[in-house]
């Protein structure tokens, strides 16, 4: 089965910006990117996007969960119905982000995420990411101290076995003495982010040196950013090769920092995330992460002591305060959820841009007053409303 999809504005993430034209798909992988005017291939149908943008399907790397579930507990059931939502919301991939919890549930989640990594229903699970339990317990934020453990070589090869790649381990690599728990990870395969972490400026260099590539939800949950110290922040901002990932909901990181954190990272290395839990496209009220009891206000999610637990951020809604924030087009912080992300994990080749031979994962949208709203999601080549 062969779709035409014509009239668009197509996103070009190379030039980061849109031009007039289609799609060719081919089942469910991208066959041609055709600009208006050229001859198009011989096909079976054809959907008219006139007036209409073309993005790629969003990639969030870094998220607990959504739609009153979170990836550490729920069942397959609900596994199914936050792979819909996340796709309802634009995402078609998504690396399910354990949070901090005893050492067998942690295996069980995992075997639950990869047993749906295959399903056809909702956004796919591309893998898995491992943020918990291994954390510095002076910058803890929402994980529950019980729940932490020491970096123990053993106990990541263990939990790796219940992960296969892609897999991504955000953890207070300044704990890992020796460098073996870094060495299990490379031996696995895994990406490595640092994390709920003090590393000052020596530690964290070091960590990159051992194999860390990126830096969970920068700003958060670290030392904070000091003229006479630099320390994790700093080394994320002036590392080249390094991706900085970032929360863009306006609570997280005020509207400054997020500016100043795109000029350092630009949207090479600039990742945006939602860090999102349970509540996300939910109402207010009493939820928990991590063992802790979580309060949802306006939005806001705190523990009872104050801490923020992740957040109620759709990514699309994250682009858009990118965009604002950071005084840029929107075409350029698309980016930023689309493909970057997806290199980061090495998933690039499959997703993250409108090319030939990737998935056809494609999100319809139309600009209404300034603003993008999404219209239409086609994962793998076929149409969800």
């Amino acid at each position: 089965m062969r779709t035409w999809i014509y009239g668009a504005r197509v996103y070009d993430t190379e030039r980061r910006d849109f031009f007039c034209g289609g799609l060719l798909i081919a089942d469910d992988k991208i066959e041609a990117i055709i600009p208006e005017g050229e001859p198009v291939p011989a096909h079976d149908r054809e959907i008219d996007a006139s007036g209409k943008l073309l993005l790629p399907g969003l990639v969030d790397v870094h998220t607990h969960g959504r739609a009153g579930y979170d990836f550490n507990t729920a069942d397959e059931e609900g596994m199914r119905r936050m792979a819909e939502s996340y796709l309802r919301s634009g995402v078609t991939t998504l690396m399910p982000t354990l949070a901090s919890a005893p050492l067998e549930d942690l295996c069980i989640a995992s075997d639950r995420i990869t047993a749906l990594s295959k399903t056809e229903q909702g956004a796919c699970f591309a893998g898995v990411h491992l943020e918990g339990r291994f954390l510095n317990p002076a910058k803890r934020g929402a994980h529950a101290p019980e729940l932490l453990a020491a970096l123990d070589a053993k106990e990541l090869k263990e939990l790796l076995s219940h992960m296969p790649a892609p897999c991504h381990i955000s953890a207070a690599w300044e704990l890992d003495d020796d460098g073996s728990f870094a060495s299990v990870a490379k031996t696995h395969g895994a990406t490595m982010g640092l994390a709920h972490t003090c590393a000052d400026t020596a530690q964290a260099k070091l960590a990159v040196e051992r194999g860390v590539i990126s830096f969970s939800h920068l700003f958060n949950a670290m030392p904070a950013l000091h003229h006479r110290a630099g320390g994790a922040a700093c080394v994320a901002l002036t590392t080249e090769s390094a991706y900085a990932e970032l929360i863009c909901d306006g609570m997280h990181i005020c509207p400054e920092m997020v500016k100043m954190a795109y000029l350092c990272k630009g949207d090479e290395h600039l990742v945006l995330i939602t860090d999102s839990m349970e509540a996300t496209g939910g109402a207010d009220g009493e939820y928990s992460i991590a063992g802790m009891k979580v309060i949802v206000k306006d939005g806001k999610a705190l523990t009872t002591d104050g801490a923020l637990a992740g957040s109620t951020l759709s990514l699309l809604d994250g682009v858009k305060n990118l965009a604002k924030f950071a005084e840029i087009p929107f075409a350029k912080a698309l980016r930023c959820a689309t493909y970057t992300p997806a290199r980061m994990v090495g998933i690039d080749h499959l997703v993250g841009s409108l090319e030939p031979g990737k998935r056809a994962d494609i999100l319809v949208a139309r600009e209404v007053n300034g603003d993008i709203v999404s219209e239409l999601v086609i994962k793998n080549g076929i149409e969800i409303a």
